[in-house]
């Protein structure tokens, strides 16, 4: 016997994709394909009946196993999809919901892929960095030199002259230079 002829010789008409199961490019359970109503029943649990468009299409999962696309109305999701999954035991017709959600499509508007930080800086960015960071130098420099022209030590003044003492304050200074401290009276310190 041999092996080779006991296998049957592949229909030149269907073309299978590679990578797909077999079972996922065959027709959708015609039970759950039928069973749009409560596709869109389950989504109205997770969004207003308003932002859910026609039903678009009823997909094979595998087994017993069919999603259930519909437009999307949302605001800001246009090109998207919401979807049912819906499924069965074998030989029941009991529909259980199993996952729903919402899908981009080819239409819809994603954002972009996220690039890392390292990967998004060029070179001429950092180097305009720089150019900023030695400008912020020099501007501190200059403000440090046009403080230092008017500077406190060259009018005899003090600090205080400068800034000013809160009201009240500058008196009370001049009376604690005039009073004479205890230590000055004896000059020596005694421990009682």
């Amino acid at each position: 016997m041999n092996p080779e002829a006991e296998q049957p010789a592949p229909n030149p008409g269907t073309k299978r994709r590679a990578g797909v199961p077999v079972w996922r490019t065959g027709k959708p359970d015609a039970f759950l394909a039928a069973a749009v109503d409560v596709a869109r029943k389950a989504i109205e649990g997770i969004t207003s009946a308003s932002d859910i468009g026609p039903h678009v299409a009823a997909k094979s999962e595998g087994d017993r196993l069919v999603t259930h696309l519909f437009e999307s109305k949302l605001p800001g999701y246009l090109g998207w999809h919401w979807y049912a999954v819906l499924t069965r035991n074998s030989r029941s017709k009991v529909v259980t919901v199993s996952e729903l959600g919402l899908l981009p499509s080819e239409d819809s508007i994603l954002a972009p892929e996220w690039v890392p930080w390292a990967e998004r800086v060029r070179p001429e960015d950092a180097q305009d960095q720089d150019v900023q960071d030695q400008d912020v130098h020099d501007q501190d420099a200059r403000d440090r030199e046009s403080a230092g022209k008017g500077s406190l030590a060259d009018d005899g003044g003090t600090l205080d002259d400068a800034v000013g003492a809160p009201a009240g304050m500058q008196d009370s200074k001049d009376a604690f230079d005039e009073e004479e401290s205890p230590a000055d009276e004896d000059d020596e310190l005694t421990l009682p």
